[in-house]
């Protein structure tokens, strides 16, 4: 009877398994909102922070500002506002920290209105925080926001002094050190753009590449929904090309890797933790798709067995 018994329940096990999968099918879509929010909340809440690959892009824009000597000249526009701040000051933060780290000067600019708040962001967030010894006027400079889109890009390109004769704050910029010889775009060894669309990173392309191809390397951070006008130009004319916030992680990666620091990590670690979220989520939409399909499938084969 033992022997029996066990016989029926290995048959009957099978039945068990198609119905449970069956089932799965008629799970009040509650339960899978309420799997949803727990999968994106509690990363958020414990801070969770993965391990990131960083990926060609975020390598070669790394190798970028490597590439460079220490001390050099750097721009960086701040092409975007508060909307798409949370794909674009991650990577801001992370770039500006690896310049700095290479005691390069920077000088920080913005095609867009609110572009300077976000720059200022960064300088207060990263580049005083975690470098004491920068000087203003000496080693960085606010030029603030300009009006005139890409045609601010094609005057930089012949006649610096004549665009931006003062800093954001009315300073007279020929007293101070790290641009009074700035004639034009080839007093840079490196510019970066951080896009959230027109101007942005296209336009610093073609009109300031385009003119002075071999005087300086041009690096994109660019979100995602833009990333497409910026890949023709990847890896000839644009040197480096970050993506949205997978980018940013990734570049986070290899900046705190080579220049470690204890002092507001976090602060570098931004993209890694919005990562966070999303990589929990989608391996949970994932497996609720892969489940579903097997519940489908088992479905069909219990009605099947019931003709």
């Amino acid at each position: 009877m033992t022997t029996t018994s066990q016989t029926n329940m290995n048959k009957q096990s099978p039945g068990r398994l198609r119905a449970f999968l069956a089932g799965i099918g008629n799970v009040d879509r509650r339960w899978i909102f309420l799997s949803m929010a727990l999968a994106v909340g509690v990363p958020i809440l414990l801070k969770l922070r993965f391990p990131e690959v960083p990926g060609p892009m975020a390598k070669a824009t790394f190798d970028a500002v490597e590439s460079i000597p220490e001390g050099s000249r750097v721009l960086l526009s701040f092409d975007y506002d508060p909307a798409s701040a949370g794909e674009l000051q991650p990577m801001a933060n992370a770039l500006v920290y690896h310049c700095a780290s290479r005691h390069h000067r920077i000088v920080f600019m913005a095609l867009w209105p609110l572009g300077k708040q976000m720059a200022d962001k960064t300088i207060k967030d990263v580049l005083l925080e975690f470098h004491h010894e920068y000087k203003y006027g000496v080693d960085y400079v606010q030029l603030g926001y300009k009006a005139g889109n890409e045609g601010v890009i094609k005057l930089m390109t012949t006649n610096i002094p004549g665009q931006y004769p003062t800093d954001a704050d009315g300073a007279a910029l020929s007293k101070m050190p790290i641009v009074a010889d700035a004639a034009d775009l080839r007093a840079f060894k490196f510019i970066g753009s951080f896009s959230a669309g027109f101007p942005g990173a296209k336009e610093w392309v073609q009109y300031a590449k385009g003119n002075t191809p071999d005087a300086f390397k041009v690096v994109g951070g660019s979100t995602g929904v833009q990333v497409s006008q910026l890949l023709p130009y990847y890896p000839k004319q644009m040197e480096g090309l970050l993506v949205a916030i997978k980018g940013a992680a990734e570049y986070e990666m290899l900046v705190t890797s080579k220049y470690p620091t204890s002092h507001y990590a976090d602060r570098l670690e931004e993209g890694r933790r919005r990562m966070g979220p999303q990589l929990v989520a989608h391996l949970l939409m994932i497996g609720l798709i892969v489940l579903g399909n097997v519940a489908m499938i088992a479905g069909r084969g219990m009605k099947g067995g019931a003709r």
